[in-house]
């Protein structure tokens, strides 16, 4: 029996490509949460303007909606009400990337945007220690994809 040695980032990769399509949109969340959980402080806000200027109206109405729910003023569903309000968002500025960057992945995945260009874009932000922690996550995704999910 020989033994194969993969790094985290190459194991992430070849588990999406092993999986369905429901496993492979649930790893492209988790790898989002991942590369926002590592942004450093002061360049959340660059990239959350990144993220809202690429969402269409519906999307931009969804993230209003969450801002409403934080009581941050009357909320406009327009990217520059949205840019704005961002630097008193606080502690939830992480989560307002989140969902930005998550609805921006979505309509990417989609479009048929592959995951190649994600991993490309994403995983070299991330940590040795996030990449363990996430290729770890996609083997349980893994196993639920091949135990009987309904992919």
């Amino acid at each position: 029996m020989s033994l194969c040695f993969i790094e985290p980032q190459n194991a992430i990769r070849v588990i999406a490509d092993s999986v369905g399509r429901e496993a492979r949109r649930q790893l492209l969340g988790e790898i989002v949460r991942a590369w926002v959980d590592e942004i450093p402080e002061g360049e959340l806000s660059t990239h959350y303007a990144k993220a809202v200027n690429d969402l269409d109206e519906e999307d931009l109405s969804m993230l209003a909606a969450w801002h409403a729910s934080l009581e941050v003023g009357q909320p406009v569903a327009n990217r520059d009400f949205l840019t704005g309000v961002f630097a008193s968002l606080g502690e939830n500025k992480r989560e307002a990337l989140r969902l930005a960057a998550e609805m921006r992945g979505e309509d990417a995945f989609d479009q048929g945007v592959g995951e190649e260009q994600w991993f490309e874009t994403v995983l070299p932000w991330l940590s040795d220690a996030r990449c363990r922690e996430l290729a770890e996550e996609c083997v349980g995704l893994y196993c639920w994809d091949r135990l009987g999910s309904n992919n």
